[in-house]
C-alpha cells in the first residue's frame, strides 16, 4: 500500500483500526473521529466505493479482504455503487467539529455525501467552460492588432 500516517501505532494495530473505521463508516454513513484519522479513512473509503462501482468478482474479493462484515460488502456493491454511479470521485466529506476535552485533539465528522440527514448539503457540480476553438498559429492575434499601429507602406515614387 501507499504511505499512510503513522497515527502513533504499530502497523498491525493501525491497519486493523483503519479497516474497522472504514467498515463502520460504510455501515453508519457518518462517524466522528480525530481529523488525522478521518483523513486516512477518507482515502480508504473512497477506494472501497471505487471497488463497489467496479462491481467485478475481483473487486468484491479485494473489498472483502479489507472491510469487515458481509453486510458492509453488500452495501458497498449495491447501495453505494448505485448512489455514486455518475460521480467521478469525492464520495466523502470531512467536517471539523470541536476540540476534544481530554487531550485537545481536533475532532471531525466524516460522512458520505448525497444521503439523507447529511450535515451539510452538497454543492452543485460546477459547469464546464465552453470549448474554445483551436488557435491557428499563423494568424495574427487580436492583441497585436489592438496595440501595434498599422504598418505604413513605403512607395518607391519620389514625392514632389
Amino acid at each position: 500500500m501507499t504511505k499512510f500516517r503513522k497515527l502513533g501505532r504499530p502497523t498491525g494495530h493501525r491497519m486493523s483500526m483503519l479497516r474497522t473505521m472504514v467498515s463502520q463508516l460504510v455501515k453508519h454513513e457518518r462517524i466522528e473521529t480525530t481529523v488525522a484519522k478521518a483523513k486516512e479513512v477518507r482515502r480508504l473509503a473512497d477506494n472501497m466505493v471505487q471497488l463497489g462501482k467496479e462491481g467485478s468478482l475481483s473487486a468484491a474479493r479485494r473489498a472483502a479482504a479489507f472491510v469487515r462484515g458481509d453486510d458492509v460488502i453488500h452495501k458497498l456493491f449495491t447501495e453505494l455503487a448505485y448512489r455514486y454511479k455518475d460521480r467521478a470521485g469525492g464520495y466523502t466529506r470531512l467536517l471539523r467539529t470541536r476540540i476534544r476535552v481530554g487531550d485537545a485533539a481536533p475532532m471531525a465528522y466524516i460522512e458520505f455525501i448525497d444521503r439523507e440527514n447529511e450535515l451539510r448539503q452538497s454543492k452543485p457540480p460546477t459547469p464546464q467552460p465552453p470549448q474554445r476553438a483551436p488557435l491557428d498559429p499563423w494568424t495574427k492575434s487580436r492583441l497585436s492588432k489592438q496595440f501595434a499601429p498599422p504598418k505604413e507602406e513605403k512607395s518607391s515614387e519620389p514625392e514632389i
